[in-house]
């Protein structure tokens, strides 16, 4: 197995990360040649219901998926980690990402086209991104902020074994009130 990268300083590489198997799914290190498919999954009105917006255009996207293929924040402290989610008999259908801190804490996020709720692919997917995680960058705590109103995503956190932070960690992040933190600690060898 491959050391984990090193997080803190800016003379390590960026990370390589590596393609993901999740049962029927391919995650695929995502780069800006994904930007034109993904553009069509992002514009998915659904997607939206409570928060954010579709990118307002393919270039716009190409450009911040080129940004985000660095794998590190402009100083250097965080790993930005992002997959896309190919259905092979169907293509993208998502995203999965990952924010790593210098502390062994992730933030995750994920984005599926409405066409594709409710069919485990969420599940599967971020799954497989916690495993990798915990396995290959050593990551301790994973968090998840969300509407709280946002009942999917509720319920898939809490098949994925996450339950609502501790009120000291709720406020160590900059939560908006109708914003909700779920956590899960995971076992790393």
């Amino acid at each position: 197995m491959t050391p984990p990268p090193e997080i803190p300083g800016r003379a390590a590489p960026p990370p390589a990360i590596r393609p993901i198997r999740a049962g029927a799914l391919r995650l695929e290190p995502q780069t800006a040649a994904h930007a034109r498919e993904m553009f069509a999954v992002l514009s998915d009105p659904a997607i939206y219901a409570y928060e954010n917006a579709p990118p307002p255009s393919r270039r716009w996207l190409r450009a911040r998926f080129a940004r985000l293929e660095a794998r590190r924040s402009p100083d250097g402290r965080e790993l930005w980690l992002n997959w896309v989610i190919r259905l092979p008999s169907r293509g993208l259908i998502g995203y999965v990402q990952a924010t790593v801190g210098p502390d062994g804490s992730a933030g995750l996020a994920y984005v599926l086209a409405s066409a594709h709720w409710g069919r485990g692919f969420a599940r599967q997917a971020t799954r497989a991104l916690i495993a990798e995680l915990a396995k290959r960058y050593r990551v301790r705590r994973v968090t998840a902020v969300l509407k709280r109103r946002n009942a999917r995503s509720v319920r898939l956190l809490e098949r994925l074994g996450f339950a609502p932070a501790t009120p000291a960690l709720r406020r160590r992040h900059a939560l908006e009130r109708d914003e909700r933190l779920m956590v899960r600690e995971l076992r790393t060898r």
